[in-house]
């Protein structure tokens, strides 16, 4: 009764600067959400949409190596200026921090450090602002799904069981937040060899079945491939460096379909 009683006082405001927020979430670290999230921000770019890309990862912030970032966001003197890179304006604790500093905080300074990056950046004219979320469901999911409007959340899992086990915590979290999931992607779900052949290194099928049996949507499959890992390693993600390519192809797919949603 309590909880309830909490949820109906709640004010949900928007990223000022924005018409979409989508949270990409996993529950679980490893998986690739922060590639996932990189590339989706990317892809609805090229779909034509003005896009942010908030790296709300306090912990284990990727964003600054994912687009190759090493400066400090600038100030109008009362809020950040996001720092635009590939078209898309970006912000993250780690463009704050040195890249090997430690962020051991507490709870409520995860939560100050939320709120500054959702109130007190000066995002411009979005269309989208991705929200890469950190592994879990703690303090930074909690402040997001109570405090900012979503718009949506997709879940990013690998197909191994173990991996599953903490989406469905997600899952459940989300749904017990009122928060909208979008769908579930299938991250690494296979290696396409040489020979032509799919390998499931990671099992199969089994964040289908997982998006079955909570009646969200299945929103496909994205393959391993070396090339995401070079690309990001190089700070140039791979539907920015490689827009050609295979997965880059599934992304631009999926951001058209996202687009629709919305517009």
């Amino acid at each position: 009764m309590i909880e309830k009683t909490r949820a109906k006082t709640f004010t949900k405001n928007p990223i000022i600067g924005t018409k979409f927020t989508i949270a990409v979430s996993s529950a679980k670290g490893g998986v690739g959400k922060s590639t996932f999230a990189s590339n989706l921000a990317l892809a609805l770019n090229k779909q034509g949409c003005k896009v942010g890309l908030l790296d709300a990862d306090i912990y284990g912030p990727s964003l600054p190596k994912l687009f190759d970032i090493n400066q400090k966001p600038e100030s109008d003197g009362q809020n950040l200026i996001p720092i635009n890179k590939y078209d898309i304006q970006c912000m993250s604790i780690g463009f704050l921090t040195d890249e090997q500093t430690p962020m051991i905080w507490r709870g409520p300074m995860v939560t100050s450090a939320i709120k500054t990056f959702t109130q007190k950046v000066a995002w411009k004219n979005l269309d989208f602002i991705i929200v890469d979320m950190p592994p879990g469901t703690g303090d930074t999911q909690l402040t997001f799904s109570q405090e900012v409007k979503m718009d949506g959340v997709i879940i990013v899992s690998t197909p191994q069981e173990l991996a599953l086990q903490d989406v469905k915590r997600g899952i459940k979290m989300f749904d017990k937040l009122g928060t909208k999931i979008l769908g579930l992607i299938d991250n690494m779900s296979f290696f396409l060899g040489d020979d032509g052949k799919k390998y499931n290194i990671f099992g199969e099928g089994a964040v289908k079945r997982t998006a079955d049996e909570f009646d969200k949507e299945f929103l496909g499959e994205i393959p391993i491939s070396p090339e995401v890992g070079k690309q990001g390693d190089i700070g140039i993600p791979i539907v920015q460096g490689l827009p050609d390519h295979l997965i880059s192809k599934i992304y631009l797919k999926l951001a058209e379909k996202i687009k629709k949603i919305y517009f």
